[in-house]
């Protein structure tokens, strides 16, 4: 029952930020209802919300939860979201999907039309939290709930009744993975709000520059000083030195300071080796962006199965699927911009190519693949009804008023049946093989549990082809 591992596309999203200014799959006849599918998405969130609910609540067989988050320890860490579909709300992910659904809404907010608003509550909700988390000068909140004592548990949020204990990270006990991580959500969603919400905008800068600068300081990995709680749920093996570079990437567009970019450029040779003005940076994102290129990458670990899924090797697929297709847009829109095409060895991919090959991606989750169905909940006839969610799976607290133990919710999860909440837009873990097979079954996590940073990246992605659906929308980038 443990959620599936981090992400970990978080320096190769730091090397397109700065690259550039910052043989394509088949394209699928099938027309989508990309806004419809943005909508669903965004939805999403709210079945994932901690905390008291707002009265303009959606999902509507949700109700408040996890009241006294933090309260032992004299915070408040109401709020914010449950990663995936257990009741643990882990820090890492939460800043890393807050970053990615407002970098969505920077670079396609303008396709998104109607469905703006309600995707930048959903970045505020996290945000909210977020500045919580880090009201506390060198501190950072990074996780609330015992995640092992949550797992061997199926219950309702509502019904909790398993620790909630606070773990945090400060200068005895670094995590400058972490905090860098926050810095950069926070940084992020700044300049989201920037225009609608000045004072709250300028709240978030001022906040993202103080955790960065207690990131930088106490430099320390969180998988280390608080291995017992976080792993192997979320632990960073590679170390903190990709996310200081990415929290000081966000700082220094959102705050427009040359500091951040001096910062970069004299990190980037002590952390990484390089230097040469950043063209390091630009060799490696294309590098990377060839990879994923059918056709042109021999990457060991970057498969296409037979009906066209992107493939990378361990935990839930598609979360790479997601993410690397986000970079594959962005970076075609930089491309764009500079009249400029990517160069694979004796090949070259033009921007409508890598666009080409994200849609392909975002068509296969809709529903363009051998079973036919969409691995989005509540989009099309035919998706996941069996996900591995407990909030979805059990009954909700209109139908069963009363409370539902932690053991009592087995019967639940191990049922064949359907659950009987609709999680509208949660995409899950889909095929983890390259045969696309899908078994539709609750206890196997990796393929049938949905994520907030499965679904993050792709309000951008749905925004842009909801606006851009055709190649012959693709010239202007």
């Amino acid at each position: 029952m443990a959620s599936p591992p981090r992400p970990r596309p978080v320096l190769l999203l730091l090397l397109l930020l700065l690259a550039v200014g910052a043989a394509a799959l088949r394209l699928s006849a099938a027309a989508h209802d990309y806004a419809d599918a943005l909508h669903k998405s965004i939805l999403f969130f709210e079945g994932q919300r901690s905390g008291k609910l707002p009265a303009d609540q959606r999902i509507s067989w949700r109700r408040d939860s996890a009241l006294r988050d933090g309260a032992a320890d004299g915070v408040d860490l109401t709020g914010g979201y449950y990663d995936a579909g257990d009741n643990v709300k882990f820090g890492f992910p939460m800043a890393f999907t807050t970053t990615l659904m407002a970098w969505g809404i920077i670079d396609f907010g303008r396709s998104m039309g109607p469905h703006l608003a309600e995707a930048t509550r959903a970045v505020r909700w996290a945000t909210d939290y977020l500045l919580k988390a880090t009201a506390v000068p060198g501190v950072v909140y990074v996780q609330v709930g015992d995640a092992s004592r949550d797992h061997a548990c199926w219950e309702r949020p509502e019904d909790m009744d398993t620790p909630r204990a606070v773990y945090k990270v400060d200068h005895a006990h670094p995590g400058s993975d972490v905090a860098a991580e926050t810095a950069a959500a926070l940084a992020a969603a700044s300049i989201v709000f920037r225009s609608s919400d000045p004072p709250y905008s300028q709240r978030l800068l001022d906040r993202a520059v103080a955790v960065f600068e207690f990131a930088d300081t106490h430099r320390g990995a969180y998988s280390s000083s608080l291995h017992d709680a976080v792993c192997p749920f979320y632990c960073d093996f590679s170390g903190y030195q990709d996310e200081l570079l990415w929290g000081a990437a966000w700082l220094h567009k959102a705050s427009r300071k040359r500091e951040y970019r001096e910062y970069i450029k004299r990190n980037e040779e002590v952390l990484m080796g390089k230097d040469d003005y950043f063209q390091f940076f630009r060799a490696n994102a294309e590098n990377f962006i060839c990879t994923l290129l059918p056709g042109i990458s021999s990457h060991p670990q970057i498969q296409y199965s037979p009906g066209g899924l992107l493939f990378k090797v361990g935990g839930s697929n598609m979360q790479h699927v997601t993410s690397l297709s986000f970079l594959l847009l962005a970076y075609s829109n930089y491309l764009s911009h500079a009249n400029a095409h990517v160069s694979c060895g004796t090949s070259a991919a033009s921007p409508a190519q890598l666009k080409g090959v994200a849609k392909r991606q975002v068509d296969y989750i809709l529903g363009d693949n051998p079973l036919e169905m969409s691995y989005m909940v509540g989009y099309g006839s035919r998706y996941p009804r069996r996900i591995h969610h407990r909030g979805s799976s059990l009954p909700s607290i209109r139908a069963h008023p009363a409370r539902i133990g932690c053991k009592a919710g087995t019967a639940y999860y191990l049922s064949p049946q359907p659950n009987p909440n609709l999680l509208v837009g949660a995409v899950v873990g889909g095929p983890t093989n390259i045969t696309d097979a899908f078994p539709d079954s609750r206890p196997v996590f990796q393929q049938s549990e949905p994520t907030t940073y499965i679904n993050a990246p792709l309000l951008g992605l749905l925004a842009y082809f909801s606006t851009h659906p055709n190649p012959s929308d693709w010239s202007d980038g």
